[in-house]
């Protein structure tokens, strides 16, 4: 029975790698990025911890290259197929919880993913949707890899509901805009609840950016360069 689960989960998450991967090819990509935190550099020996919301995950995904990329993967029934989808992508899915185990578990994950940088939706997978769970920062506070809040955002799309959150999926031939900001260092000795809301106010103002970028509102952006592809 768990064979057949699993060849289930390889067939739906390759046929969905394979759908979104034609839609991609559509899309026109913008990149709001600096150089040391576009997460498809092949330059660069630092490893980031990404912090995406769930509802965007979609664009990052499929938007470049993946070369040293990892997620973090609900241990969860569903998350077979997250993670089915994930290797046919190309980035490497960690089963795991950043909510419960500790420090020893957070190491844990850090060593599964050695060498590659970790993207986290710190939203998911119960929510609240855009809520900063703590998880994500007490990684980065024991593992000594920064923070890099990122925004994902189009012109055109769709929204489809999936339990708490919804899913954000861009029109054939949208704008897309990819954001990253600046690092966010976490002190191993830090107080968690601050650092939450510092991170937590830096997703929203790249958020605030993307927002404006896909509304066409010109910006002027400091120490990021602007790609297109």
């Amino acid at each position: 029975m768990r064979l057949r689960s699993k060849m289930a989960n390889w067939i739906i998450g390759t046929l969905s790698v394979l759908v979104f991967r034609c839609l991609f090819k559509t899309l026109r990509l913008r990149f709001h990025t600096a150089e040391s935190t576009n997460p498809y550099a092949t330059e660069g020996d630092d490893r980031f911890i990404y912090c995406v919301w769930h509802d965007q995950l979609l664009i990052p995904m499929f938007s470049g290259k993946h070369r040293h990329t990892a997620a973090l993967v609900s241990q969860a029934q569903d998350g077979g197929f997250a993670a089915a989808g994930l290797r046919s992508a190309g980035i490497i899915p960690v089963r795991g919880s950043s909510s419960r185990g500790g420090a020893q578990a957070m190491r844990q994950l850090i060593r599964e993913a050695e060498g590659n940088h970790i993207v986290m939706t710190p939203d998911g997978p119960r929510g609240p949707r855009r809520e900063l769970s703590p998880g994500i920062v007490f990684l980065a506070s024991h593992s000594g890899r920064a923070i890099v809040p990122s925004a994902f955002t189009c012109e055109r799309g769709w929204r489809f509901g999936v339990g708490w959150t919804d899913l954000l999926v861009p029109k054939p031939f949208s704008k897309v805009h990819l954001l990253t900001g600046e690092p966010i260092h976490i002190p191993p000795d830090a107080d968690l609840r601050s650092e939450v809301a510092r991170v937590a106010a830096a997703m929203l103002d790249m958020n605030d950016r993307g927002d404006a970028f896909a509304a066409g509102i010109p910006q002027t952006t400091s120490g990021t360069g602007v790609t297109s592809c």
